[in-house]
């Protein structure tokens, strides 16, 4: 087995860190390779835990005492099947002070002491629920508003939310007292290690139905579709999100709903490509303007605007049109820019004057007469 690295090591702090410092610490590292912002990144999800085994040792007193004075060696053979023999089943709670979310690093950990989020009968934040809309590449410029539709779980209007049949009221739940967790103890070279897991006769809850609601099937929840109103703000990018708050999916016990996470998806333009709020495009003007100069009209997403092109101007030029990109969607007021890259029309048919006419130019500037077939090079008599 490879040895493991210094916990200190792990979460960068010196040996006389505080426990402040060491939480910081750790929850700077926890936010950075947490696995659902590091999806299918096995390199990411191993640092995780990595972090998470050291801060569970370090932040409490008595096992940081004996790794220091004995190491990872303390620890090994230890009850709970984590990485290295090391005991994830503790690991909910300590996730939960630092985030809120023991649901996500219990799943992470399955297969410990705990199952679910072993949260008991404590309020907890519903789950939130992912959606899409499609706007236009111009609705993105100008911001929109999108209806959507969710299914979404709401209180049962029978049950009010208990899962009982109407007329009857759930009970404690014998097995855990109302608690909604059970402790039991097992015996390491350790000492006595006492774990905490959901209580299995009442799922966390603390109450047992006995008589199940006939409408929601003692859930206490129906679902529902409902029609949202999302404001989508200008400048917003492909795959970006609109977050509503509070109407995702229902807590438990008394906790607060989840969010709704619209992600809006852009049609692409036919002329503008897009990188961040910049702006690109490609624009053919006439040889003459080229080599003359002078006012062309562009498109922007404002509308159309004159550009003045400088004598001389060569196929490939990129000129910038400043402020003339996408707005922040932080600060309206502020705007990318435009990039044009000018090529040179070159015509495939001319009239027998626009021909003489350009054979002089290229007369006077070869000192050679030029003579072309009767069917030429532009293909006209």
């Amino acid at each position: 087995m490879a040895e493991k690295r210094d916990y200190y090591e792990v979460l960068g702090v010196p040996r006389d860190a505080d426990a402040a410092t060491i939480k910081k610490a750790y929850r700077t590292l926890a936010k950075k390779y947490h696995p659902d912002l590091n999806p299918g990144n096995k390199e990411a999800e191993d640092k995780f835990k990595e972090a998470s085994e050291a801060y569970a040792v370090l932040s409490d007193p008595d096992k940081r005492a004996k790794y220091d004075q004995f190491g990872s060696a303390a620890f090994d053979g230890a009850a709970g099947g984590g990485a290295g023999g090391f005991d994830f089943s503790q690991m909910g709670d300590i996730f939960g002070d630092i985030f809120n979310d023991t649901d996500i690093f219990s799943n992470l950990f399955g297969g410990g002491s705990r199952r679910g989020s072993s949260s008991g009968n404590t309020a907890t934040r519903g789950q939130d629920v992912r959606l899409s809309v499609h706007i236009t590449f111009q609705e993105s410029f100008t911001g929109t508003t999108k209806n959507v539709e969710a299914m979404v779980r709401e209180e049962c209007p029978d049950c009010h939310g208990t899962g009982a049949k109407p007329g009857t009221q759930p009970e404690t739940c014998p097995r855990c007292g109302g608690r909604g967790r059970i402790v039991y103890t097992q015996r390491s070279i350790m000492g006595m290690i006492q774990n905490v897991t959901d209580c299995p006769d009442c799922h966390g809850t603390g109450k047992i139905v006995r008589d199940k609601c006939p409408k929601c099937y003692g859930t206490g929840y129906i679902s529902r579709k409902k029609t949202l109103q999302v404001r989508i703000p200008a400048g917003i990018d492909n795959g970006q999100f609109v977050r509503l708050s509070g109407e995702g999916e229902p807590g438990k016990n008394g906790g607060p709903r989840g969010d709704i996470l619209v992600q809006v998806i852009v049609d692409e333009s036919r002329e503008f490509t897009r990188d961040g709020y910049d702006l690109y495009t490609t624009n053919p003007i006439p040889y003459a303007t080229a080599v003359l100069g002078g006012p062309i009209i562009v498109n922007t997403v404002d509308g159309q605007v004159e550009y003045e092109v400088k004598p001389g101007t060569e196929p490939g030029t990129r000129v910038r049109l400043r402020g003339k990109g996408m707005p922040s969607i932080r600060n309206s007021a502020m705007r990318g820019d435009q990039y044009m890259t000018l090529t040179i029309e070159v015509p495939k048919r001319l009239s027998s004057e626009a021909k003489e006419a350009l054979m002089e130019y290229d007369r006077l500037q070869s000192g050679k007469e030029r003579t072309f077939k009767k069917r030429g090079f532009f293909g006209n008599k």
